[in-house]
Parts: C-alpha cells; sequence; structure tokens
C-alpha cells in the first residue's frame, strides 16, 4: 500500500509576533470534524482574531475562522466555533499557573501539518508589547533590512 503524502501546509498569525513577545511555545493537537480538516488541508484557516482560554481545566481556541469546505453537504462545520486543544497534564497545569499572573495570555501561532499529516497548533505564552517595544522591534527589521541590502550590492 504506497503512503500517500499530504501537501504541507503553514499558516501564521504574522500579527502576533508584533503585538506579544513571546515567552515559550508549545505544540498542541486540536479536536476538528471532517471537513474542517479538509478545508485547513486546503488552507482555509485564519487565526488573526484567534484567542486560547480555559474551560474547567480544559484548553479551547475560540475566533479560528475556518471557511466551509465547498464540497461539503448538510454535514459541514460552523466557521467559529469554540475548538478544543489537547495538550499533556503538566503543559495545562503550567499554562494555567502563568496565565493567572497578571500581563501573560496564550496566543496561537500557527497551524502546520507534521510529517505523519496531523494538523497542529503551535501556541505561545506570551506577554503584551508596550507601544515603545513595536517601535523598537520596527526599527531593528528596517535596519537589518537595510544592512542586507548593502551587503547584497558589494556581492
Amino acid at each position: 500500500m504506497a503512503k500517500e503524502k499530504f501537501k504541507p501546509i503553514d499558516i501564521k498569525n504574522r500579527k502576533a509576533t508584533h503585538e506579544y513577545e513571546f515567552l515559550s511555545t508549545y505544540e498542541a493537537g486540536i479536536v476538528l470534524s471532517g471537513t474542517e480538516v479538509k478545508a485547513v488541508r486546503a488552507g482555509y484557516a485564519n487565526l488573526n482574531d484567534a484567542f486560547c482560554h480555559f474551560i474547567s481545566g480544559e484548553l479551547f481556541i475560540r475566533n479560528m475562522h475556518i471557511s466551509e469546505y465547498s464540497l461539503g453537504t448538510y454535514y459541514n462545520h460552523e466557521t467559529k466555533r469554540v475548538r478544543k486543544l489537547l495538550l499533556r497534564k503538566e503543559e495545562i497545569a503550567k499554562l494555567v499557573r502563568k496565565t493567572a499572573e497578571k500581563g501573560f495570555t496564550i496566543v496561537p501561532y500557527r497551524i502546520y501539518t507534521t510529517e505523519r499529516g496531523f494538523i497542529k497548533i503551535e501556541i505561545a505564552l506570551a506577554q503584551g508589547k508596550k507601544s515603545y517595544d513595536k517601535r523598537e522591534t520596527l526599527k531593528e527589521r528596517d535596519s537589518k533590512r537595510d544592512l542586507d541590502r548593502i551587503k547584497k550590492a558589494y556581492k
């Protein structure tokens, strides 16, 4: 039996790196229905407004938009439903302790497929950046881009 190759997907929340400073990242599984899996594999997912929170000791993601699967029938899914994230007990306990402290939050950063074809979400324990930190990040990025241009010109 031939092994089926999956097209790798990598959907990122680029706004999150601008708004938050990541302290640690975790790989989490996600509970999806059949049409959601097909839509994510087609690249129809969006993490821009998504956030994570705890409900009775379990981690859930809200406002993650997965468009309806075009070939789905009446079994199609809701686009912005609450989805459960799967982590180890120790990781969940650590995240609960950290988010109880002021200023820490859990941000979904990217959706990707593993080599075996599973869909995973990378979440980050993050702290919000101040406006001057955001400006500093933009300045560093611009200066790095200028240096790269100069180096490329002299090669």
